[in-house]
């Protein structure tokens, strides 16, 4: 990066700069010059009385922007701070990039999740959050074309007679905020047309959304930049957000820059050496299905009908946009989100075999393409399947002053736990304190060991 030369506090100086920075501009009262960059955000002022602090994001899926977006919230606003996020594919490049998008806070027999309404409630603020920062720019989009949430909600068929009465009592203990609600054929075929309904119940969750993921990862960490500008415009500078396009081959090349790494790379986190079979992680690749409906057939997906959960999902993303999911192939070390002919043809096949049984017209829609992304599985436990959370400075051989954190193992529920577990992470990094984090997303050293 081309230098950038500033001095303080008379801003007289002769300024050089880089040619990809987009504007600048001068702040008299405050004595700081704020410069924004395409995939950068930095404001500089020599007034903070506090020492600069740096930390590294390894990762810009769901848990490492939201670890960005909280260490913005927690650390104190006239500190100096520079985040660098590294992630060799951008914004959502890996397997959140991909995923499925069906936010709620329950398992497959609608009990409430491992602290479901904590992480509920933090995604939603998350969702908000990104949904403002889209919508105050000047080009937004106001035609749909760039929803991030559809807020439609989600049908759960009964698949099995055992299954009807297991979501029916498990329905009675709900969250307030995500109601769930017991209908019968009727009253799901009102829902979504045509549904299949084999043993006349299923589970409603009105208040569920559905999330295009790639769209709210990019509107997150337009959300970060807006907030470095937003502290600045309130003489609260120091503040600084970078995305680095590159991969980081070993943990010591940033232990002499910053403060603290967190290590937020999914099932990529295996291939850096220091944590290389570390980490007690399972890999699941998954392969999603996009499917468009030919334009000669008007059977449209209606626009208020809720996306659907049963042995295959459907993410309804417009009338006429489907995403079907999911394949599990459980030990693949396949990294890459291409999916071949074959491989596409496979997993379409074996989709729509589940999902024609709940939602049969999904055989009038064509196939337009297939992502695929490897999933990094925790361990089971007595909780469920807890995010792999902590310091991991023991795993680092000639350490001398950065701290090493890991936040990985999200599985299939990553948008859901994202939130509430960025924020504790934040606040572990900031304090150097691991107590902060909950004791069950720790428990992976015990298993480890």
């Amino acid at each position: 990066m081309s230098a950038l030369l500033v001095n303080y506090p008379s801003l007289c100086s002769s300024i050089n700069f880089p040619s990809f920075y987009s504007s600048c501009s001068l702040n008299n009262k405050s004595s700081s010059l704020v410069v924004a960059v395409s995939s950068s955000v930095r404001c500089f002022s020599s007034l903070s009385p506090h020492p600069p602090l740096r930390y590294a994001i390894l990762g810009a899926g769901f848990a490492g922007l939201s670890v960005a977006w909280h260490l913005l919230q927690t650390v104190s606003k006239d500190s100096h701070l520079c985040i660098d996020i590294y992630d060799e594919v951008g914004i959502g490049g890996g397997a959140s990039g991909i995923a499925g998008g069906l936010l709620h806070p329950y398992s497959p027999k609608a009990k409430l999740l491992w602290k479901g309404a904590e992480c509920w409630e933090e995604c939603l603020k998350l969702l908000n959050i990104a949904e403002a920062a889209v919508s105050s720019r000047k080009d937004f989009n106001h035609d749909g074309e760039e929803v991030i949430v559809w807020r439609r909600g989600i049908l759960r068929p009964a698949t099995t007679v055992k299954n009807v009465d297991i979501l029916t009592e498990n329905a009675r203990d709900c969250l307030r905020s995500c109601k769930l609600e017991s209908v019968d054929e009727d009253g799901a075929q009102n829902l979504v047309p045509n549904l299949c309904v084999p043993f006349n119940s299923a589970i409603y969750m009105p208040q569920a959304v559905n999330v295009h993921p790639q769209r709210y990862l990019q509107a997150l960490f337009l959300a970060c930049k807006n907030q470095v500008l937003d502290l600045a415009a309130s003489g609260y500078e120091g503040k600084e957000i970078y995305l680095h396009k590159k991969s980081v081959n070993s943990l010591l090349e940033l232990a002499g820059d910053y403060n603290a790494v967190i290590i937020c790379l999914g099932a990529n986190s295996d291939t850096l050496p220091e944590l290389s079979g570390w980490l007690p992680l399972r890999t699941c690749r998954g392969v999603v299905a996009h499917l468009q409906l030919p334009n000669d057939v008007r059977d449209e997906y209606g626009s208020q009908s809720p996306s659907i959960l049963s042995d295959a999902w459907i993410a309804a993303q417009g009338p006429r946009n489907l995403v079907m999911g999911s394949t599990w192939e459980w030990r693949s070390r396949n990294y890459s989100p291409k999916v071949s002919a074959e491989e596409a043809s496979l997993a379409f096949d074996e989709l729509l075999l589940k999902a024609s049984d709940v939602y049969p017209s999904i055989r009038k829609w064509d196939f337009t393409g297939a992502r695929a992304g490897l999933r990094a599985m925790p361990p089971l436990t007595p909780f469920g399947s807890i995010p792999v959370l902590g310091c991991v400075d023991d795993a680092i051989i000639g350490n001398c002053r950065c701290k090493y954190w890991v936040f990985t193992g999200l599985g299939a529920r990553g948008l859901l736990y994202h939130g509430w577990l960025g924020k504790l992470m934040a606040q572990a990094v900031h304090s150097g304190n691991e107590d902060v984090l909950p004791p069950e997303s720790t428990s992976w050293r015990k298993i480890r060991q």
